[in-house]
């Protein structure tokens, strides 16, 4: 068996339906990857698919995609040390931003590096972008797709929350002069800093913290982030004032649900927005953990519809790891990116790949699935998709928590 780019070395799927693997990469032995997928387009006519890692001690990863059939890692770079993680990355041009957050408050590097990679083999350090200090880990996740601000969840220095677990509000960063990144606005969910007025927010009983996670701002609506804040649901925020970011509205099942707001979604043509809400423990413990699908025609009313129907819990809640959301292929505005208002791609953990056809938001239909069989190598006994990324040919690109690394899978629907 081929080590890079066959198929073979994934293993025979424990289902696929509506779509056809083409390709597999077990990235050179370190196939543990995050929530950072990006496409890039590079100089010389090649399509490198960068990829974050879970965890130490690799930084990223770059993989030729110009054949999807035949993935090849191209660069793969380490972190400074294993007390680190570079979680997420996003890619305009031949920029990259990438993610450092550190296991706990206090040590460095925690913040933001910029990387000029227009020679994918060579990437170059453009700048960096400090976020450490005595109470935070630093950035966990990035949102970078026009060129000039990066929105991110992010300690700070100059950031004291009342919980430790609250340690990464909403920060916008200018950088138009990518030498130079200056922040230029912030927002953090009232009670959760030393010195607010507003009184602390109640704990939920599986505590994950009130802090931001995904902060996705949309070309179409660049006056709008669309703000995960984990156990503090989701917000509609007005960005039009960078330096004074405002809540429109904010979707929050938790509780009764069990927290872990990951993404905030919009569908802009359809005044829809996914909402997407991460598990976090193995073996069902944080269950249900669901995808839901929102009306927001009126901004600041956000009335659920449906969620996205599950495969059930006899089958997958011990099947070995997490079961539950994740994450989704968020319509990236780049010309790499897929982006389609009723197809919608998502990652269960051990449920695999899952792909839901939502013309009718009332009732969303799975038409695709993909799980693939459990890694070799893994800490746990199943597969773990962990993020997905669809480019504008429809090619599937999802990866493995753990030690699967990359998986390339083409439509049939």
């Amino acid at each position: 068996m081929r080590d890079n780019g066959s198929i073979d070395t994934a293993g025979t799927p424990d289902l696929i339906t509506g779509m056809r693997l083409i390709g597999h990469d077990a990235l050179a032995g370190y196939g543990g990857v995050g929530e950072g997928m990006s496409l890039q387009k590079a100089p010389d006519g090649r399509r490198i698919l960068w990829l974050a890692p879970e965890g130490p001690p690799k930084n990223f990863t770059g993989v030729d995609v110009t054949d999807p059939r035949r993935p090849r890692v191209v660069v793969q770079t380490e972190l400074p040390h294993n007390r680190v993680r570079s979680n997420s990355l996003e890619t305009v041009g031949d920029l990259m931003a990438v993610a450092y957050q550190t296991v706990e408050p206090g040590l460095k590097p925690a913040g933001i590096e910029l990387f000029d990679i227009s020679v994918p083999e060579n990437p170059r350090s453009v700048s960096f972008f400090d976020c450490s200090g005595p109470h935070s880990r630093g950035v966990h996740q990035v949102w970078f797709v026009d060129g000039e601000y990066i929105h991110c969840a992010a300690g700070a220095a100059d950031f004291t929350p009342r919980n430790q677990k609250d340690d990464q509000p909403y920060r916008i960063i200018d950088v138009r002069d990518p030498a130079k990144p200056t922040e230029v606005g912030r927002w953090w969910m009232p009670g959760t800093a030393e010195g607010d007025a507003a009184p602390a927010p109640e704990r939920l009983p599986i505590d994950s913290g009130f802090r931001g996670h995904n902060t996705n701002v949309y070309p179409e609506r660049p006056d709008r982030c669309y703000l995960g804040y984990i156990d503090g649901g989701g917000y509609v925020m007005d960005i039009s004032d960078k330096a004074r970011p405002t809540v429109i509205s904010h979707f929050n099942p938790n509780p009764p649900f069990p927290g872990f707001t990951h993404t905030v979604m919009p569908l802009l043509s359809r005044d829809l927005l996914v909402v997407t809400h991460e598990c976090v423990h193995n073996d069902g413990f944080d269950w249900p953990k669901l995808t839901w699908i929102i009306d927001a025609r009126k901004e600041d009313n956000l009335v659920p519809l449906s969620t996205l129907p599950m495969p059930p819990i006899e089958e997958y809640g011990r099947k070995g790891g997490r079961f539950g959301c994740h994450n989704v292929h968020e319509n990236l505005p780049r010309d790499t990116a897929l982006r389609s208002d009723t197809l919608l791609f998502s990652t269960l953990f051990n449920g695999g790949l899952r792909v839901h056809d939502l013309r009718d938001p009332l009732s969303p239909k799975e038409v695709a699935a993909f799980v693939p069989a459990a890694p070799r190598g893994s800490r746990v006994p199943a597969a773990q998709i962990n993020d997905v990324y669809v480019d504008e040919n429809g090619i599937v690109y999802c990866v493995d928590r753990f030690a699967g690394g990359l998986y390339v899978l083409e439509l049939e629907i």
